[in-house]
């Protein structure tokens, strides 16, 4: 750049158009230079949760920088208002922040010092699932990730009928989120052949499953198993014996 002023100079531009000249390429520069480099990155994966739970939503400013002073908005695109959390100027800025999540929602100071302007959700919610939006205004760069909220229940198990040597048994649970599947198991963990399973949604989006699983009478310890995709599983067990008859 110094070589440039040098070469103005001796064309007779004054020390003041030179200057100008100066500031105009930094300006063209800059752009290319530090946006093309800046990137806000979130995971590649879901993150799940369970209700109830507090959970971080991670989004990272690469290279590290600063990012206190900066202007970081976190969305839902679904959401009227659309906001979950707005930071400007050093501060909160909670003008027309979605009233669901009112008191849910903080930054850490230290982690923006380092670039990291992850959100931290309290006391998470079924209706929290959905994808949200980090968005940094001034780098015009922005990340998704995608909240996966579930619930889950202990299943029950009742017996549904019995014949000479054998018994039918009925396992049910309700209350799911996502929708989860039933397995039966017997005593050594082997997978039993069942009836398919019945599935009921709620309006309130939960589900109650049930399926029915036959057994021989013989002494054994048989398992219901109820899970999800989200890695939520409950089992409960049943010993099938000669005194289920009484």
């Amino acid at each position: 750049m110094l070589q440039m002023k040098e070469m103005l100079s001796k064309y007779g531009l004054s020390a003041f158009s030179v200057s100008i000249f100066h500031h105009a390429v930094v300006l063209l520069l800059l752009p290319d230079c530090c946006g093309g480099q800046s990137q806000v990155v979130g995971p590649p994966q879901p993150v799940t949760a369970t209700v109830g739970d507090d959970v971080m939503l991670p989004c990272i400013l690469k290279p590290a920088t600063d990012a206190v002073g900066i202007t970081l908005e976190w969305a839902r695109p679904d959401l009227k208002p659309r906001f979950v959390h707005v930071w400007h100027k050093g501060q909160d800025f909670q003008v027309n922040q979605h009233p669901s999540y009112k008191g849910r929602t903080s930054l850490s100071i230290e982690r923006l010092k380092h670039g990291d302007v992850s959100l931290n959700l309290s006391k998470v919610k079924l209706s929290d699932n959905g994808k949200y939006r980090c968005y940094l205004p001034d780098l015009k760069k922005d990340s998704f990730v995608e909240l996966v909220v579930g619930t889950s229940s202990s299943p029950a198990i009742s017996l549904a009928g019995i014949d000479t040597s054998v018994m039918m048994l009925r396992c049910e649970s309700k209350g799911w989120y996502p929708e989860p599947e039933v397995i039966w198991l017997d005593g050594e963990g082997n997978l039993l052949s069942a009836e398919p399973t019945e599935t009921i949604r709620a309006p309130d989006d939960l589900y109650t499953v049930s399926s029915r699983v036959t057994v021989e009478t013989r002494n054994s310890n048989i398992t219901c198993r109820i899970q999800n995709n989200i890695n939520q599983t409950r089992d409960t067990h049943f010993i099938v014996s000669g005194r289920n008859y009484n």
